[in-house]
């Protein structure tokens, strides 16, 4: 009886030094990461945290503060990603809805912008490229117009959970502009 008693303080012993260590690598992950944000260097930042969620995938804030250097990066696609798993954990965390909106319209508009910069190389043979502006696809417009709903959705929301923000303003202007996009798409469809 002794004998198992000893093993099993043993174990929890080990167990609590680990939990102690690991929380103590993600600190310093995450706090590694916030000078690199204040560095303006996001892909370092953004390496950092998903370094952090590698060790505790239960932190909400990890989860906020990835999308966000994912949002300064110009990769909308690892935002929108990072942001929904951190509505999974903390669904009442108002941020997280703001900054969704705000991915999901970048992707929208560099998904209009691939479209309008389009460059191929030049029929010459020195291999010039030039800019061509080619219509967007089906598909393409089909993803923007869900984007733009999904933001639409995801800023009432955050006005919803924050309705006194300072940023009403510039909020509400954000989803006029995606309904007014949708409005037109669906008159275009019609």
């Amino acid at each position: 009886m002794k004998k198992a008693l000893l093993i099993a303080s043993v174990l929890v012993v080990a167990v609590i030094s680990t939990a102690c260590i690991n929380n103590i690598a993600v600190q310093e992950l995450n706090n590694k990461a916030a000078e690199y944000m204040q560095k303006g260097d996001y892909e370092s930042a953004m390496n950092r945290l998903q370094a952090s969620l590698d060790l505790d995938s239960t932190m909400y804030q990890t989860y906020y503060n990835l999308g966000v250097a994912a949002i300064n990066a110009n990769k909308f696609d690892k935002a929108i990603e990072a942001l929904e798993d951190g509505i999974k954990i903390k669904p009442d965390f108002a941020d997280f809805y703001y900054s969704l909106g705000v991915a999901q319209i970048g992707l929208a508009d560099e998904i209009y912008e691939k479209a309008d910069s389009h460059e191929e190389a030049a029929a010459d043979t020195e291999k010039e490229t030039v800019n061509i502006k080619r219509d967007i696809t089906e598909e393409e417009k089909a993803n923007v117009k869900e984007l733009k709903q999904s933001a639409s959705v995801n800023l009432n929301k955050y006005l919803e959970l924050v309705p006194n923000t300072k940023d009403r303003e510039t909020i509400e202007e954000m989803i006029k502009q995606c309904e007014e996009f949708i409005s037109e798409d669906n008159k275009k469809e019609a």
